[in-house]
């Protein structure tokens, strides 16, 4: 009987979801809107839709089966997404002032605009999409099966086919809407979760005293060790720095200060929040220390701790978690295939009055895509550490050089994701040195930095400047923003104060 009704409230929840997606989306008529909310998220939605896509499925089920397993090394996820969040509004925020759509345009722009890099860059960053696409299926799925007893297979389709529905009816408006109703949902339910769990298990000293001695040693350093801790708080800092959803939210955010703000709030809010995972972990393991898999710990407490109908609120914020940072990735991919990808296959802009369509069809391609990468792993943790040290540790090193070293050029920007991504198939593949690291992210990271700079030095410098550079970029895009003739409100800025520290000027 619990399982059917969790069944309902799940259709019931997806039907307000979709409902809401359909409202706020009416006027999406233009690619712009589609894509980036016509570049005009207030300070209030950029907040909500940020919160939700960083307490995303590693939060939900990675972190808590983390800390089940390590007790307050669960902390080291929100720790390093915080830190990542943080240096993001400091050092990237300002970009929205350029008007990029994609982070292939962004990478491009620092080294002259150069189309090998951008068409290079947006293949990456696509793949890496469809990778946390996947890493969000993984987790839904995982956490639905448990809840329904349905087949672990049918329930990572109905997880992929549920966002899938409103993210492509309604767009990025969508999105950022349905991100921020599922914000609250989820830190209300997740604060819930901690304190009933707590309750549940004896009391704080009681879940404290239930734990191996080393979990509770600081950040659970004394399981873990320094560098594998370190190590998984990097894998999600240079997943945040390097992730294309976050990057979209500077690009439609409504302005510079309003961007940084959130951005902010967003990374205290974490770093507070950093916590409850590791709360609700020990909790379920003080409960049952036995479970066969330690990503189960969140569905198990929502089922044999709570009430009934507490138990089915604390079900809809790990889902909302899930779905929240899947449509954002979603939507962040699909932007990569119309403004990118599009111009490298056809040799030309999508025309502005079939963007909207033809980003539907593309969001279906690539959820269908990721949802079957899914279907052959349930490794949340492992599964998101690798693919951002094989992906994104390169891409990473470009923004990173490219924002604050100018001499970069297309051939440095090559040599980074090279090097970053050979760098973590060695550690991967090299039992001892994935032992020491924890995983490949560092590493990798600095071996794409130092490819980076020693490729830069050795080659020529580029010849086009910044300018130059955001100019070409400007005209490719408004060919896809410009509609029946009309052209954008807003004013491509050019000048130098907006070439943020002259990067990418040789």
């Amino acid at each position: 009987m619990m399982q059917y009704l969790f069944i309902v409230a799940f259709f019931v929840y997806l039907a307000a979801m979709i409902a809401l997606g359909w409202y706020v989306s009416r006027r999406n008529r233009s690619g712009e809107q589609f894509l980036l909310g016509g570049r005009s998220l207030p300070f209030v939605l950029t907040l909500g839709t940020t919160v939700a896509t960083m307490v995303g499925t590693g939060s939900s089920m990675g972190a808590v089966g983390f800390a089940y397993q390590n007790g307050w090394g669960g902390t080291l996820y929100g720790i390093g997404g915080a830190i990542g969040i943080l240096l993001l509004a400091w050092w990237f925020a300002p970009l929205r002032n350029l008007r990029f759509m994609t982070m292939s345009e962004e990478i491009a722009y620092y080294v002259g605009a150069n189309p090998l890099v951008k068409n290079v860059i947006a293949v990456i960053i696509y793949v890496a999409s469809i990778g946390w696409l996947g890493a969000h299926i993984i987790g839904g799925g995982m956490y639905l099966a448990w809840l329904t007893g349905m087949e672990i297979h049918l329930a990572k389709l109905l997880i992929a086919l549920s966002f899938a529905v409103y993210v492509i009816v309604g767009g990025y408006t969508a999105v950022v809407w349905t991100d921020s109703i599922q914000a609250l949902i989820l830190f209300f339910g997740f604060i819930l979760m901690a304190v009933f769990s707590v309750e549940a298990v004896g009391g704080w000293d009681a879940m404290l005293a239930a734990q191996p001695a080393e979990n509770v040693s600081w950040l659970a350093l004394d399981k873990i060790g320094v560098l594998p801790a370190v190590s998984l708080s990097m894998a999600i800092l240079v997943g945040i720095l390097a992730t294309p959803s976050f990057r979209q939210r500077i690009y439609s955010g409504n302005k510079v200060a309003d961007i940084r703000r959130s951005f902010v709030c967003s990374g205290l809010l974490y770093l507070g929040f950093s916590a409850i995972p590791a709360i609700i972990g020990m909790s379920a393991f003080g409960l049952n220390d036995s479970l066969d898999n330690a990503s189960f710990a969140f569905p198990h407490l929502a089922l044999n701790v709570l009430p009934l109908g507490l138990g089915i609120i604390i079900i809809m914020a790990g889902l909302s978690a899930t779905l929240s940072s899947a449509s954002s990735d979603a939507i962040a991919a699909v932007s990569v295939v119309m403004r990118d990808l599009y111009l490298m296959v056809r040799g030309k802009m999508p025309p502005a009055d079939k963007v909207v369509l033809l980003s539907r069809f593309g969001l279906v391609f690539t959820i269908g895509l990721a949802l079957l990468f899914a279907l052959g792993s349930n490794n949340i943790i492992s599964y998101i550490t690798h693919m951002i040290a094989l992906l994104m540790s390169g891409l990473c090193a470009c923004a990173l050089l490219g924002r604050f070293w100018p001499r970069l050029n297309w051939q440095g920007a090559l040599a980074c994701l090279l090097g970053g991504s050979l760098c973590a198939l060695v550690v991967s593949f090299t039992p001892d040195w994935s032992a020491y690291w924890g995983n490949p992210v560092i590493p990798s990271l600095l071996c794409a930095m130092l490819a980076g700079i020693v490729v830069s030095l050795f080659s020529p410098a580029s010849s086009v400047s910044a300018e130059q550079a955001l100019e070409i970029l400007t005209r490719e895009r408004e060919l896809m923003e410009k509609s029946d003739g009309q052209n954008q409100e807003e004013e491509i800025p050019t000048d130098a104060n907006l070439t943020i520290n002259n990067a990418g000027a040789k």
